[in-house]
């Protein structure tokens, strides 16, 4: 059963979006206009050249045919290399490029694939179940992901789908208003349900919807990453359609407010980041990212910076306004100057003095310098950097979490020349990151001894595989959306290129193990939802960049550091 097509006229053509405009109108683009407007799929616009979109034209990203202005920002040039255009849905849904050539053979397929994950309750889309394949036992692979939605709402915005992702944005929110209890505990008012399913009643014929807030997850972990989703899903569709009535709602207005408040309430903490408990996140089991995970950190920003441009500025959101604002400010200090990792901080961390005592203290942290594992000294490359997985009192946690390092560009907690440092670390580190089949979602792999003790001999989370640096072919539109970004597309057109050899012909596989992600996981379930709709979404962001402005956001120039750490951000 497919939607609606919005794009349709009433007599059954297809709406045709304006020619291309020539590449000799145009020498540059500035980056900020990308991000402010709506996607042509879903406005009208004047066809004056103010108004034109990026996907109306011919240009370069490649940072061998691009140029940078005096203060590190971004030029666009035209390059027959890349060509941008814009798109529109066939009859049965999927989209078709102007520029004459036909869609990848996997594009189709993938579409009829999101579309058998549909889940109808009372005879309306509300989302996708995780996985259609019928070959293993359900488990809950049969519910509606908050997080794993994500990419599938996306989709269906790029294509000019949006009822979908409102639909869901209303029924979770209204999952969020019941009362959530794990034993003789009750949960925070704001928590979102980490998956939802509709049970089927064929005595009564009726439907409901079930929620799990984490009472039925594995080690029973409340889903930290779910609200802040809600609310960069929510910004997304704002700015694709141009609509601000749906967050404008009270409901949604409230909801926001729930999140906030169990984000930014007072408590011991010294440090702007949350804590949070082991597998509260996509990696949602025991893996050692307790403490202040890079992937919760990253999002947090990026919903704090979402919900400052949807909130209402009324009596109520005034003063979450400015909380957050505040808030964001402490949060960018704190990631920028303790979870950044170049070469130079690295040298310094290896030179550090111990049990320093007083605000003159270099190592605030008090890392113990011998504590710095052998691989990271070798897998840091003279130029380039990341955001490290963890930090808190005599602890780093140095490996490389994708996810988190792509949601840092994307939300600028990233400044431009630290987004620029990942794209170099993800190029000089290729093999290791992307290997055959991309991406992995964290790097390296922990083994032996240190397994046992991190994971409590988790069986699933064995060496390179599932999140113990298993291979994830969602995070392809993570970062593509950071490549473009970035002014990096080649970057993002070699991954898809890699995926493209094996998606497909696999079934569409949860994730792939071993060191270069060569072999479908052991446990991997097939034909997964997310790494469908990850890859059309990263289809779609290379064929209409102008798809970015719903998921990205641009520098505050008010937070930029006080000074730069390294030299070896500048590129």
């Amino acid at each position: 059963m497919s939607i609606p097509n919005s794009d349709m006229s009433q007599n059954g053509n297809i709406r045709l979006v304006d020619s291309l405009c020539s590449v000799a109108e145009i020498e540059e683009i500035d980056f900020s206009k990308l991000l402010d407007r709506p996607s042509l799929l879903n406005m009208e616009r004047k066809q004056s050249f103010d108004e034109r979109s990026l996907s109306e034209l011919s240009v370069a990203l490649s940072p061998r045919h691009s140029s940078r202005n005096a203060d590190n920002s971004f030029r666009f040039f035209d390059h027959p290399e890349y060509v941008f255009s814009p798109s529109r849905r066939s009859l049965i849904g999927t989209p078709r490029s102007l520029t004459g050539f036909e869609p990848h053979p996997m594009v189709a397929e993938a579409w009829e694939t999101l579309r058998r994950s549909l889940v109808f309750f009372r005879g309306q889309p509300v989302g996708t179940i995780a996985a259609t394949d019928t070959s293993e036992e359900k488990l809950n692979y049969d519910q509606v992901f908050v997080r794993d939605f994500v990419p599938s709402g996306l989709a269906f915005l790029m294509n000019g789908e949006p009822e979908i992702v409102k639909n869901f944005i209303l029924k979770t929110l209204r999952l969020q208003s019941w009362e959530k209890k794990i034993d003789r505990f009750q949960l925070g008012e704001g928590v979102m349900p980490a998956s939802f399913k509709v049970l089927h009643d064929p005595v009564r014929n009726s439907e409901t919807l079930i929620a799990d807030f984490g009472e039925s997850a594995i080690g029973r972990v409340a889903p930290v990453d779910s609200g802040f989703w809600w609310i960069i899903l929510l910004r997304a569709y704002t700015k694709s359609t141009g609509d601000s009535s749906l967050a404008e709602l009270p409901e949604c207005q409230k909801g926001m407010r729930l999140i906030l408040s169990l984000c930014l309430s007072e408590g011991f903490d010294t440090f702007p980041t949350l804590l949070c408990a082991d597998g509260c996140c996509m990696i949602d089991r025991r893996m050692g990212v307790y403490g202040y995970p890079i992937e919760i950190q990253a999002l947090f920003f990026m919903a704090l910076r979402c919900a400052l441009l949807l909130l209402k500025h009324d009596d109520e959101g005034k003063e979450f306004v400015e909380r957050i604002v505040k808030r964001l400010h402490a949060l960018s200090y704190h990631m920028r100057s303790y979870f950044w990792l170049d070469f130079k901080q690295l040298n310094d961390i290896y030179r550090y003095k111990t049990e320093e005592y007083s605000h003159t203290a270099v190592n605030k942290f008090n890392v113990i310098p011998d504590s710095l594992p052998e691989w990271v000294f070798d897998f840091m490359p003279t130029r380039g950097g990341y955001f490290i997985g963890n930090i808190s009192p005599a602890r780093m946690d140095f490996r490389w979490f994708c996810l988190g390092n792509c949601i840092a560009i994307l939300s600028s907690l990233a400044t431009p020349e630290q987004s620029m440092a990942i794209m170099d670390l993800i190029e000089s580190r290729w093999e290791e990151l992307a290997g055959e089949m991309p991406l992995k979602v964290c790097y390296p792999a922990i083994e032996s001894h240190e397994w046992r003790i991190v994971t409590g001999c988790d069986p699933k989370n064995t060496r390179w595989s599932y999140h113990n640096g298993g291979s994830w072919p969602v995070l392809l539109w993570l970062l593509t959306a950071a490549c473009i970004k970035t002014g990096r597309p080649q970057i993002a057109r070699r991954a898809i290129e890699l995926a493209e050899s094996r998606l497909l012909k696999d079934n569409w596989p949860e994730y792939y193990d071993g060191k270069l992600g060569r072999y479908i996981g052991k446990q991997a379930r097939k034909f997964q939802t997310w790494s469908v709709a990850g890859y059309l979404v990263a289809k779609m962001l290379l064929e209409d960049p102008s798809h970015l402005g719903m998921i990205a956001l641009e520098e505050d120039k008010q937070m930029k550091p006080a000074m730069k750490r390294s030299n070896s951000w500048t590129c």
